[in-house]
């Protein structure tokens, strides 16, 4: 048996991201990636050194080159040891999910096999480290390109299958499409100049290939909802797991950033897990209690009601003399949002439960949400999903994933969106429509286009400019939020890196 097994390589002050070859229980022989990625969430070069060194194993007639994770996604590595004879490329990697990167890797790595005339096999891990989450989703493409095996998301799997491959007619094959790129320069003689191809031979008895290979086995594609909706629940479960943490707790406002939290908190560690806590307050309507007790009896979930009125008015006596000759403003508002936030962190401190916080990528984007209060926490399911969003998962969830008995009470899905901190009080107030909110944000954070473009592509200028300038202000909060999962192409912190004394005024 041939096992590739990722590990740290470390010769001298260098260490190296690198794959061990084992073979009959030994070390034969290491790989050490090539290709270190910089950008986004990745930070290898900061770490590792690279490798130089293309590695080709020699099994009877069967050749086979291997690889780590960017190898594959940028040009060199896989063409050289495809034109250096690689019958077969076996890929590993750990590769972090954002919504259809799934449909991103599959399209690259069809004309990775297809340009290079290669059998490829792409393995992902699964799982979750803090705001990262891997989806597995193996592969197996054949030499024209098709899919042989397409593994199941967010799910670790074993498979076997069987492949009848003829080296011979491999290695006659023409793969003169195959463009070997080395810093930029396409040309062989770079590549010679800067690769140093390593063949070695695995002494194992001659491969018996299967006169006839396994059926095709494709795991089926996801639809939007259901692929977000298993990554939020794959990344809590692991998140409160991997860090030791039997249950969680949360605020139920009766709002539906908090509903659906609760219902992917319940999926991801079961009703006995998840407390609710009710903190209701005199700018609280009865709909809201009503509806998040409901919530809490569909989901079979522990409640706790802990009215806030007294230390409300208490903290407000206190500070009475201080504030004296002031307007009642936003401070007020507040104080209920960090009086709500001490409540669930004293909860927390006393029977050992991780507070999930509720907010989402659009209120996280502007600064809506309080400091020390309903930002406090130690995990933010929502964080990077926009607002709209949680209402299509709010509606798929009811209608489809949970259509006999719907989770989520409709009223919340119907009613507009209130901090309920004041009288009348909807999040319209302070913010533009969440659909055009979502809009200038994903042009802005996500595609990092200018408020020029946004305006020259007909987003309302006056609009534009207001948004850019709550998000530019509010990354003194989100520096304070708590980790989340990372859902969208770029996330607030390790993709988004923004300094908070910041003078620049597009």
């Amino acid at each position: 048996m041939i096992a590739l097994v990722g590990f740290v390589e470390r010769e001298g002050n260098a260490i190296f991201n690198a794959a061990a070859i084992c073979v009959n229980g030994r070390l034969l022989t290491t790989y050490r990636k090539i290709c270190l990625p910089n950008y986004g969430v990745f930070d290898e070069k900061r770490y590792f050194h690279p490798g130089h060194q293309p590695l080709i194993l020699k099994l009877a007639d069967l050749r086979m080159g291997v690889s780590i994770c960017e190898d594959i996604w940028v040009d060199g590595v896989i063409e050289y040891e495809a034109q250096r004879g690689a019958d077969f490329i076996l890929n590993i990697s750990a590769s972090p999910y954002h919504w259809k990167k799934g449909d991103e890797r599959e399209f690259l790595l069809t004309s990775r096999a297809q340009n290079n005339r290669v059998y490829l096999a792409y393995v992902n891990t699964v799982g979750g480290q803090d705001e990262l989450l891997f989806d597995g989703r193996s592969f197996i493409f054949d030499p024209t390109g098709q899919p042989l095996l397409r593994g199941e998301k967010f799910a670790e799997q074993f498979i076997i299958h069987d492949l009848a491959i003829d080296p011979t007619r491999l290695r006659n094959a023409d793969r003169s499409q195959s463009v070997i790129t080395v810093g930029g320069d396409k040309t062989e003689g770079a590549a010679t100049k800067y690769f140093a191809l390593r063949e070695v031979p695995v002494a194992l008895p001659a491969p018996i290939f299967p006169q006839q290979a396994s059926a095709p086995n494709l795991a089926p594609h996801l639809d939007d909802e259901d692929e977000v909706f298993r990554a939020l629940v794959l990344g809590t479960r692991d998140y409160v797991g991997k860090n030791r943490f039997a249950k969680v707790v949360l605020g139920l406002s009766g709002g539906i950033d908090s509903a659906l939290t609760a219902v992917i908190a319940v999926a991801a560690l079961g009703p006995e897990n998840v407390i609710g806590v009710l903190m209701p307050s005199r700018f609280n309507i009865s709909a809201s209690t009503e509806d998040a007790l409901a919530l809490a009896q569909r989901l079979g979930m522990q409640t706790h009601t802990i009215p806030i009125n007294a230390p409300v008015e208490a903290m407000e006596n206190l500070l009475a003399p201080a504030f004296a000759g002031r307007e009642r403003d936003i401070t007020e508002e507040n104080l209920q949002a960090r009086i709500r936030g001490m409540i669930l962190m004293a909860l927390s401190n006393k029977f050992g439960w991780l507070v999930l916080t509720t907010s989402n990528k659009s209120e996280a984007a502007v600064g809506y949400a309080t400091l020390y209060g309903d930002m406090a926490g130690g995990f933010g399911v929502l964080k990077d999903v926009p607002k709209t969003f949680v209402y299509r998962l709010a509606n798929w969830l009811n209608q489809v994933h949970f259509k006999e008995k719907p989770p989520i009470p409709q009223r919340i899905i119907d009613r507009p969106p209130s901090a309920e901190l004041r009288a009348d009080q909807t999040d319209q107030d302070s913010l533009p429509p969440y659909d055009l909110l979502d809009q200038i944000i994903e042009a802005f954070v996500e595609e990092n286009h200018g408020v020029e473009e946004m305006i020259a592509a007909g987003l309302p200028e006056a609009t534009v400019r207001q948004v850019v300038k709550m998000i530019d202000r509010a990354e003194y909060k989100r520096r304070q939020a708590a980790p989340g999962i990372k859902i969208t192409p770029r996330n607030f912190g390790k993709d988004r890196r923004m300094p908070i004394t910041n003078r620049f005024q597009p």
